[in-house]
Formats: structure tokens, C-alpha cells, sequence
């Protein structure tokens, strides 16, 4: 699916959009947070209970990250439990957030598949002032997709989600933002 159908009614080809153009048709995180669906008060509960620590980077280390694009689905498990991490170093660091549907925004989503045959959620796309990409991150810590992708898949999928729950409940956000951090400190990205 590479066409949107205007208001107007005319098709529009998104094939080959720039980033900035991708930026121009997002919507901020709050907005987004404010109209999930599913998983609602997962959503709200996660974005309420992250916690920056005392000691991050300064802001000069993250200095050419301008903006964060984030591809995702309110129904993600990993979504829920990465983007409100990421909402809020944003925050913190200055740096504009919004959010685009994976399923409505396919021709994005194609750029950054998985292992490049997945179009697994959610995608943190780094870009500059210029909306030149620096790099993204996604879809979830290093560590759980290892796991995810060995150990985990010889569980049924309702015992593997339910490991990851665990997982994240038990990290509290800290290896994400520690990957997000390294990731925008230059320190590798994924």
C-alpha cells in the first residue's frame, strides 16, 4: 500500500516521502497518549510511573538529536512499555516526540523492518534539525529480543508475553533508557 486517499479524494503516493514529511504527518506524543485505546491504563500507568535518574548526560551530549519519530500501535505490548521511557528523556533533553500507526503508515514502517522481514513495533527514529536520520532504536531492549527470539520461542505466545510482562515490570524502563541513552550519546543504536 503505497497511495492515502486525500480528504479531497485524490490519491497521494508515499512511497518516497522524506522524513520530514513522515514528521509532518505525526502527531505529538501527548496527543497520541491521550487517545489510546487498548491497553489504556497500561498506557497511563507506565507513562506515570517512569523516573529519570539523577544522573544523566548532559544536554550537550545529546545535542544534535532534535527529534524522535516513533512508529507504533496502541495495542504493542512493547510500545506501552518502551515509548513513555522514551517520551520522557525527550522531555527532558528537549527533544520533539510524535508518534505515527504502524498500520496506516506501511510505507514508513517498510523502511525499518526487523531483521528486514518483521514489522515489529515500536521504532524510535533519531532525527536532526535538518530531519536528517542519526539512527533509531527498536522494537525492544537488546536483551528481551534476545530472549524473545531464543528462549522465548519455545513458548506458546501467551506464556512468552506473559514473560515479557514480567521482564518489564521488573526492568522499570532502565534498559531502555540506559539503550537510549547510549544511542543518543553516539554510543551505538540499533
Amino acid at each position: 500500500m503505497s497511495e492515502l486517499q486525500s480528504v479531497s479524494g485524490t490519491v497521494e503516493d508515499r512511497t518516497d516521502w522524506t522524513l520530514e514529511q513522515w514528521w509532518g504527518s505525526a502527531e505529538s506524543y501527548d496527543d497520541y497518549l491521550a487517545r489510546v485505546v487498548k491497553n489504556r491504563d497500561l498506557w497511563h500507568g507506565v507513562h506515570e510511573r517512569v523516573r529519570l535518574p539523577d544522573d544523566l548526560p548532559e544536554a550537550t551530549d545529546v545535542a544534535r538529536c532534535a527529534y524522535f519519530l516513533a512508529i507504533s500501535e496502541d495495542w504493542c505490548g512493547d510500545a506501552v512499555n518502551t515509548l513513555p521511557v522514551a517520551a520522557h528523556l525527550a522531555r527532558h533533553y528537549g527533544i520533539e516526540m510524535r508518534v505515527l500507526e504502524r498500520d496506516t503508515n506501511l510505507e514508513l514502517m517498510d523502511r525499518y523492518l526487523t531483521d528486514g522481514r518483521s514489522r515489529s513495533i515500536p521504532i524510535v527514529i533519531a532525527l536532526d534539525r535538518d530531519f536528517q536520520e542519526l539512527g533509531h532504536w527498536g522494537p525492544r531492549p537488546t536483551e528481551l529480543q534476545r530472549w524473545v527470539l531464543g528462549e522465548g520461542m519455545e513458548l506458546d505466545g501467551r506464556e512468552r508475553y506473559r514473560e515479557v510482562r514480567r521482564w518489564y515490570a521488573r526492568d522499570t524502563g532502565r534498559t531502555t533508557m540506559s539503550e537510549l541513552l547510549a544511542f543518543l550519546c553516539g554510543r551505538g543504536a540499533t
